[in-house]
């Protein structure tokens, strides 16, 4: 399995069956953390993690409270994320199996356009 990252002038193919996803909220710089599966039919959300609520950051039912976060299970299969990135926020950091969570952009620039995280 791989996951490819692509704006309108750049592409970029990871070898990997999972990886994380976390960005911190715009107005209260609160860290959400998704965990995807990459399946032949999309992108498989396996779990998230919320360090707090807030504007539009609703836990939904069923979240667990644990060591300061919320964590939940939910069934959803995409075909593909589509990330708007912002020189006014940090950029999404992704966190690959066995390495450190690192931002996107050392994987692939910003070009002022959405980046699509699909299965490829």
């Amino acid at each position: 399995m791989a996951v490819c990252l692509a704006t309108a002038t750049a592409s970029v193919k990871l070898a990997v069956a999972g990886f994380a996803l976390v960005w911190t909220h715009s107005i209260e710089k609160i860290d959400w953390q998704e965990n995807w599966q990459v399946t032949a039919g999309g992108l498989a959300l396996v779990s998230a993690t919320v360090r707090g609520s807030g504007a539009g950051m609703e836990v939904p039912d069923g979240a667990v409270w644990h060591d300061g976060a919320w964590t939940y299970r939910q069934q959803l299969l995409v075909p593909a994320l589509r990330l708007t990135r912002s020189p006014y926020v940090p950029d999404y950091r992704l966190c690959l199996p066995g390495e450190p969570c690192r931002p996107l952009s050392q994987w692939i620039a910003p070009d002022d356009t959405v980046t699509t995280v699909s299965p490829c």
